[in-house]
């Protein structure tokens, strides 16, 4: 299993740790402070981001999950101490709307699994946060600073995080290269034009994204909020209207 994550630098304090074998390409980031450190997503959990994380740090770690989907939230149970927004304490307590056969399929789908892996082991991590958070609030790392961004859309408790100092913006699954996901019932295709309004306006040097092509820029954020402008003034940004390619990204709703 020691060749599922891939470790790429982005410099001497922030490490991205990628799943490349499962066809979401997740990414989680490991943000290091003088103080503590911070994970943004955990992974699919698939194999344990802890071991990995043990080596790019040496102060306690909290995770924080961009939103309660199992793709960002499998590796939570290696570490107790974990932020939440309030939108999705729900979805760890029991009212998650899939069921664990749906999350299984998805788990599999298209992966090239690793030796051991046994999917009816698998499950959806479940407990209590150690901080709640809401739309403004900082997480002080010691000499860094991470701004909680509330940017519902794909899921009503999504969050970016924005590093004013760095110009870094951790966009989780509202943004990133590919087909983004507004189709489920728990997605909000009005909130996410207003989610794409709010980060556009930031003064972003560097784009993060949860999933697929890290080679992404700023540009794409104001380019993704036009497309969704263009869509409601057609009439067009709700469920049920269909998917929109836009090139390097579509949107499906």
């Amino acid at each position: 299993m020691n060749d599922w994550f891939t470790i790429d630098v982005i410099d001497t304090d922030t490490t991205i740790i990628s799943e490349y074998r499962h066809w979401e390409e997740s990414h989680s980031y490991l943000l290091n402070g003088s103080e503590r450190s911070l994970l943004i997503d955990t992974g699919l959990g698939i194999c344990n981001i802890y071991d990995e994380v043990k080596k790019l740090k040496d102060k306690p770690v909290t995770a924080v999950a961009t939103h309660i989907h199992w793709d960002h939230i499998g590796g939570h149970k290696q570490f107790p101490d974990f932020y939440a927004h309030a939108e999705e304490l729900n979805w760890l307590n029991g009212a998650f709307p899939l069921t664990m056969e749906q999350i299984k399929e998805m788990v599999v789908d298209r992966c090239d699994l690793p030796d051991g892996f046994d999917i009816n082991k698998y499950e959806f991590f479940q407990g209590e946060p150690t901080r709640i958070l809401q739309d403004g609030d900082e997480i002080n790392l010691g000499n860094r600073s991470i701004r909680v961004l509330h940017t519902p859309g794909h899921s009503p408790g999504h969050m970016c995080f924005w590093e004013q100092e760095r110009g870094y913006l951790f966009t989780g699954d509202l943004v990133y290269k590919d087909t983004l996901f507004a189709y489920y019932p728990s997605t909000d295709p009005t909130a996410y034009l207003a989610s794409l309004e709010k980060i556009a306006a930031l003064p972003v040097k560097r784009v993060f994204p949860a999933h697929h092509s890290l080679d992404i820029y700023p540009e794409i954020l104001t380019r993704m909020r036009d497309a969704f402008r263009q869509l409601k003034a057609e009439g067009k940004l709700h469920h049920g209207s269909g998917t929109f390619d836009y090139g390097d990204w579509a949107v499906w709703l």
